[in-house]
């Protein structure tokens, strides 16, 4: 049997430790490969760098470092790199939650997505707490997920978010399939002046609100469970469509 190809990246660059505590869980399934982050890439969502070359370095064997975002990473490593398409695309282990709406802005989720954009089963993976002090639940959580994708796979254009809570592996109450959860943003622009009197702009803010509700992540991260939560390719609101039929007529009036 083949032993199967596993890319790893994420958004905190190739010096986390997270990504050392992912590598270590998931070798003794596979071959792992890493192209991640030469830095913090956190909230960069999907985005793609299109206006400058990328430069990418084996710092050692596997380990390749890339002055991109997670999603150039990925995009690097199958289009351009790798010779094999990997089995499994795995982003993380992100140091802070990726629950509710912060998807939209992740480095880590953005990693996994381009995995599954590719047609390969990815999932994105997180825990809770911006100091993580314990690693091993993600860990255990990661090998896990990654046996079981690897045994049976993931219907196409699917892919999955886990969010684990900072606690030792005995202190985590299981694991719950949710639907994505709802934030308040509270950001404020902070207007500083630099040395010279210029104008710069900083955005900050407290840490965002959540909306709990039954279903949902944030429910589930309240249980100090694992959330797992599918999220799909397709952001199409076919309900909406059917509403917005009379918006076919306004090409009468262009």
């Amino acid at each position: 049997m083949t032993t199967p190809l596993i890319l790893l990246t994420n958004d905190d660059g190739i010096h986390a430790p997270g990504l050392a505590a992912l590598h270590s869980a998931l070798e003794v399934l596979g071959r792992v490969v890493v192209f991640a982050p030469d830095r913090q890439r956190s909230a960069v969502g999907h985005g793609v760098s299109l206006n400058h070359p990328l430069r990418s370095t084996e710092i050692r064997p596997g380990w390749h470092m890339v002055d991109g975002t997670p999603t150039d990473c990925v995009i690097l490593a199958l289009r351009g790199v790798l010779k094999e398409v990997p089995a499994l695309v795995v982003s993380g282990i992100n140091s802070g939650a990726n629950l509710g709406d912060d998807v939209t802005y992740s480095g880590t989720v953005a990693g996994a997505f381009e995995g599954m954009l590719q047609g390969i089963p990815s999932f994105a993976m997180s825990v809770t707490s911006h100091y993580v002090q314990h690693f091993e639940g993600a860990q255990r959580m990661a090998q896990l997920t990654a046996e079981k994708l690897l045994a049976e796979g993931l219907p196409r254009d699917i892919m999955l978010n886990i969010n684990v809570p900072d606690l030792p592996l005995d202190k985590i109450e299981g694991i719950g399939v949710a639907a994505m959860g709802r934030r308040n943003y509270n950001d404020r622009m902070d207007m500083r002046r630099d040395p010279r009197g210029g104008l710069y702009y900083w955005i900050g803010g407290e840490t965002p609100d959540m909306v709990v509700e039954a279903g949902t992540d944030f429910e589930v991260h309240g249980a100090n469970k694992i959330s797992v939560t599918p999220l799909m390719r397709d952001l199409t609101d076919y309900e909406m469509m059917k509403k917005m039929a009379d918006f076919n007529g306004l090409g009468d009036r262009l």
